[in-house]
């Protein structure tokens, strides 16, 4: 799909015709937005700018430290965008091209800080008199939403907080719902640094205008405070994670507690009824006399009655119980 948005007696207009390239002119057009084209659109583009664009696969081939490189008549960016899915996030490749102050974007979905942008820029076309413009808005737009990202990790994290506290499904499956909270948080920092080194980049340029200067100051800014809040994340995420297996190692030696409370009660009885299950005469049992065989059980019954309390009573002045 090819979006052109161009400047026109004063206004931003959308055309989405490759045709319309033999009436524009370079200077004139604002934005040409490339998602998913066909390999004819691409080429079109290519022969309107007089530069090559990158692939997806070229963009995602590309290290973290050429993301962004200058030619003689054009700035090449890429970098990654977000997209939340139902567990974890999608990087999402864009490439961006600017040659005469006219910007390309070439992306392969949908993404909503576009969306809105184009819809914003035919309302209000001075507030884009340039690619630089629309780019600088596009990471605006970008940052925003890496902002709306982290808000939203920040409560999934004080709604697991909230569960640990109340001692609520304290269990196997809760550290692995925080260890996939771990790996949003840093795919979302991976994110958020790569926009700063993107916009780190594009200040030192002399390319870029000077009154974009003060905007991008904010941005970094803005990033800063995003990387910085990110950083907290992970680390109450690390304490949450650690509080988990303490209260299940906790749980655990309670378990192991009152098994071992129960063996060593039961040791002593066990001892004395083997001890007098012997056949063998043995001392206190009376064998020649009537109903012998039931006082016997009685006085053996007794004696390992007697042993539990003496072993609990030494376990409870020991405070074990």
């Amino acid at each position: 799909m090819l979006n052109i948005f161009y400047r026109e007696n004063g206004k931003i207009l959308l055309s989405q015709s490759e045709k319309d390239f033999s009436r524009i002119t370079l200077q004139d057009t604002v934005w040409i937005d490339l998602v998913d084209p066909e390999g004819a659109e691409k080429r079109v583009v290519e022969a309107f700018l007089g530069t090559e664009i990158q692939s997806r696969a070229q963009a995602e081939e590309i290290e973290s430290s050429s993301r962004y490189f200058e030619s003689d008549d054009a700035i090449f960016a890429n970098t990654n965008f977000l997209t939340p899915g139902p567990e974890e996030y999608q990087m999402q490749a864009v490439s961006f091209t600017i040659v005469d102050e006219t910007l390309t974007t070439l992306r392969e979905v949908p993404l909503r800080s576009f969306t809105e942008l184009q819809r914003r820029m035919q309302v209000n076309p001075k507030q884009y008199p340039s690619g630089f413009s629309v780019f600088a808005s596009i990471l605006d737009q970008r940052v925003d939403l890496d902002a709306d990202m982290i808000e939203i990790l920040s409560k999934e994290i004080s709604q697991y907080a909230r569960r640990i506290n109340e001692e609520e499904d304290i269990d196997q499956e809760l550290l692995i719902d925080i260890s996939q909270l771990q790996e949003n948080t840093m795919v979302v920092r991976e994110n958020v640094v790569d926009k700063q080194r993107l916009i780190s980049n594009l200040m030192r340029s002399s390319k870029v205008p000077r009154n974009l200067e003060t905007r991008l100051n904010v941005l970094l800014q803005d990033i800063s405070s995003l990387i910085n809040h990110t950083n907290f994340c992970f680390e109450r995420l690390e304490y949450l994670q650690d509080t988990v297996l303490g209260l299940i190692n906790l749980e655990q030696n309670k378990i192991m507690k009152v098994f071992t409370v129960v063996s060593v009660f039961l040791m002593p009885p066990t001892l004395i009824a083997g001890f007098y299950g012997m056949n063998v005469r043995l001392p206190m049992i009376a064998a020649d006399q009537p109903n012998a065989s039931f006082w016997n059980w009685i006085i053996i019954l007794g004696i390992m009655a007697i042993s539990c309390l003496v072993i609990w009573y030494v376990f409870k002045k020991k405070k074990m119980l």
